[in-house]
């Protein structure tokens, strides 16, 4: 909305109940395939921030390259860009987690993703892959 503030809560769009408990679940899901240990990195928004503290890992990291864009389609580009050096770069460290928004992971993979879907990407040296996609719960 015209009123949005980063750092204001009261002025965005939050988690719903629903999201919450499909934030802990997700978080459940993975730690139940030996994924314990994950770097969490999320968007700046209110709602990335709580589902990625949901999520029951370390500390979210925050990453400004996964803020949305939806307002600012002129700044698709160079974002998508930006991301996709940084996964470049961090291809060596441990396995991740990001959380951003639809039209961050659309302009990245050219997948649509619903809330809650789950995209999985493999690092190259010069890209990545997408390895699937699945929903969860």
């Amino acid at each position: 909305p015209d009123s949005f503030s980063l750092r204001d809560c009261t002025t965005q769009r939050n988690l719903s109940e629903t999201g919450r408990e499909q934030a802990k679940a997700i978080g459940d899901f993975l730690r139940g395939r030996d994924l314990t240990t994950l770097a969490v990195y999320s968007s700046q928004w209110c709602r990335c921030l709580e589902t990625a503290r949901l999520l029951g890992f370390d500390e979210p990291q925050e990453l400004a390259i996964l803020n949305s864009f939806f307002q600012k389609w002129e700044d698709e580009q160079s974002q998508t860009d930006a991301l996709r050096n940084w996964l470049v770069d961090s291809r060596d460290q441990s396995p991740a987690i990001l959380v951003t928004h639809q039209v961050n992971i659309s302009a990245l993979t050219g997948v649509f993703a619903s809330s809650g879907d789950i995209v999985v990407l493999k690092l190259r040296d010069d890209g990545f892959d997408v390895v699937g996609t699945f929903q969860y719960p």
